[in-house]
C-alpha cells in the first residue's frame, strides 16, 4: 500500500493525517480505542501492518491506548523525541514509519513498558469467534 502524502489526504481523515504524518497527539480519553475491549488485533491505520494484539492491552489511566508490548519485536521502531521540552521515545510502525505515541518504562510486568499509542493511528480487527456448532 503506498503512502505517498496525496494519497493518504484522500484515504486518512484530517486528524489520522496530523498524528500519523505530522507527528501529533490527540486529547487524552477522545479515541475511538483508549477504553475499547474487544479481542482482536490492533493494525496501523496506515500499512495495516499487525502492531498490538488486544491480550497485551491495559488500562493505564492515561486516557490513550495501552500496550505493554507489540504483536512482534520488530512490529515498530523507537526514536527519541524532544519536541514539547522533554524527553521521550517516540514509536512508529516499523513497516511504513507513521507516528503511533509513546513508550515509557512505567507498564505493568512482564516487559515494564507502557506503549501509549493514538487512536488515530489504530485500525482494529475483531477476532474471529469460533461457532460452536462447528465443532466436529
Amino acid at each position: 500500500m503506498t503512502n505517498d502524502s496525496e494519497n493518504l489526504k484522500e484515504r486518512l481523515t484530517d486528524e489520522q493525517y496530523r498524528i500519523t504524518q505530522e507527528k501529533g497527539t490527540e486529547r487524552a480519553f477522545t479515541g475511538n480505542y483508549w477504553d475499547h475491549k474487544e479481542d482482536g488485533m490492533y493494525t496501523c491505520v496506515v500499512c495495516g501492518e499487525p502492531l498490538f494484539d488486544s491480550g497485551t492491552k491495559y488500562d493505564s489511566g492515561s486516557g490513550w491506548p495501552s500496550f505493554y508490548k507489540p504483536v512482534e519485536s520488530d512490529s515498530v521502531a523507537t526514536a527519541d523525541d524532544s519536541s514539547h521540552g522533554m524527553v521521550r521515545t517516540e514509536v512508529v510502525c516499523k513497516s511504513c514509519g507513521s507516528h503511533l505515541g509513546h513508550v515509557f518504562p512505567d507498564g505493568p510486568r512482564p516487559t515494564g513498558l507502557r506503549y501509549c499509542i493514538n487512536s488515530a493511528s489504530l485500525d482494529f480487527e475483531e477476532k474471529e469467534q469460533e461457532d460452536p456448532d462447528d465443532a466436529s
